[in-house]
């Protein structure tokens, strides 16, 4: 009976990243760019807020909130950025740094590097695909930020999901791995926990 249940739930957690990849492809066309600078204001605004000198940022894929503004804006300030190095079924971070090459699934990254020293990020701003009532990421499908905010969650102080559009659902659709948002910001109205 609990099998069928978790079967009916990921039935449903596919269709519902199905239905908001389709939206989130739609609002990156026309207009993205201003959706994207309205959203990077917030995510400034967030990073000066809390004072977050360590920033685990991602590298964007088309359908993602263009990072590299604010990741120009960031360096120019001298904070320590940090983005993910794909190993396997997860990542492990590494500093932000170019040349940046395509690697994996189209996803850019720096060259290899050692593996970030400090182990407390004050700001983790992870892109994301939907979220539920529970406020738990619904990602492309591929389980790589769960793997890792598993192993790190402790010594990350504020997470933030991003997206250019806000795709909901009040249905719970993820799972108790998945990971959970402090804050979430999208060209609609966001959420702070």
């Amino acid at each position: 009976m609990n099998r069928r249940i978790d079967m009916i739930k990921e039935d449903r957690k596919k269709l519902f990243r199905t239905e908001s990849l389709e939206r989130l492809n739609k609002a990156s066309g026309f207009g993205s760019y201003q959706i994207d600078k309205k959203i990077l204001r917030l995510l400034y605004h967030t990073v000066t807020q809390s004072n977050a000198k360590h920033v685990m940022l991602y590298l964007p894929l088309k359908t993602e909130v263009n990072l590299y503004p604010l990741i120009l804006r960031l360096r120019k300030e001298k904070k320590v950025l940090y983005v993910p190095f794909m190993e396997g079924e997860s990542f492990r971070l590494v500093k932000y740094r170019l040349p940046l090459k395509k690697k994996q699934f189209g996803i850019k990254e720096p060259n290899d590097s050692k593996q970030f020293r400090n182990k407390n990020i004050d700001l983790a701003i992870v892109p994301m695909v939907g979220v539920d009532s529970t406020h738990r990421r619904v990602g492309f499908g591929k389980g790589m930020y769960d793997r890792f905010f598993e192993k790190q969650s402790k010594t990350i102080k504020q997470t933030v999901f991003v997206a250019r559009e806000l795709c909901y659902s009040r249905e719970i659709v993820t799972d108790d791995y998945d990971v959970k948002a402090d804050m979430i910001i999208a060209a609609q109205p966001f959420f702070q926990r």
